[in-house]
C-alpha cells in the first residue's frame, strides 16, 4: 500500500513554507509587491520545483509576467538560500508560474451571482404575473 504522504510531498510543503518568507523578506525588488506561494510541485527525483504563486493586485497580464520574470531572475540565488534552510542532498531547480485559480474563482463568483440576481428578478416578475390574474379572477 502506497503511503498518502510521500517524500516529494512532505519536501514540496517545506519548499512551500521556506520560499513564502524567503520571497518577503530577501528579495527587495519593488516591481514584485505582495506575492503569496499557492503551491509547490516536486518532480519524483526532486530534481526541479514548479512554483506557483499570486500576486496582490494585477491589472492586467504584462505585470504578471514581469513578476514573474523577476522571480525566475532571482530562483537561482533563492535556490542557494532554499540550501541553507532545508537538508536535502540536492534542492531542485525553481520555476515560477502564475496561479490564477483565484481570479478563476472570482470570475466564477461573480457568475454565479448575476445568475442568482436574474433568478430573482424572474422569480418576482413570475409572482406578479400570478397576483394579476389572481385578481383579475376574482
Amino acid at each position: 500500500m502506497a503511503r498518502e504522504y510521500s517524500r516529494t510531498q512532505r519536501v514540496s510543503d517545506q519548499i512551500k513554507r521556506e520560499l513564502a518568507s524567503l520571497i518577503q523578506l530577501e528579495i527587495k525588488d519593488p516591481r514584485l509587491g505582495m506575492v503569496t506561494v499557492s503551491a509547490v510541485e516536486v518532480s519524483k527525483d526532486l530534481a526541479y520545483a514548479k512554483v506557483y504563486v499570486t500576486f496582490l493586485a494585477i491589472d492586467d497580464q504584462q505585470p504578471v509576467d514581469e513578476k514573474l520574470a523577476v522571480l525566475n531572475h532571482a530562483a537561482g540565488f533563492l535556490r542557494s538560500v532554499l540550501a541553507k534552510s532545508i537538508k536535502l542532498r540536492t534542492i531542485p531547480q525553481l520555476s515560477f508560474y502564475y496561479d490564477d485559480s483565484i481570479s478563476r474563482g472570482r470570475y466564477l463568483s461573480s457568475l454565479i451571482d448575476k445568475a442568482m440576481a436574474a433568478d430573482g428578478q424572474h422569480r418576482s416578475a413570475e409572482s406578479g404575473e400570478q397576483d394579476n390574474t389572481n385578481q383579475e379572477a376574482e
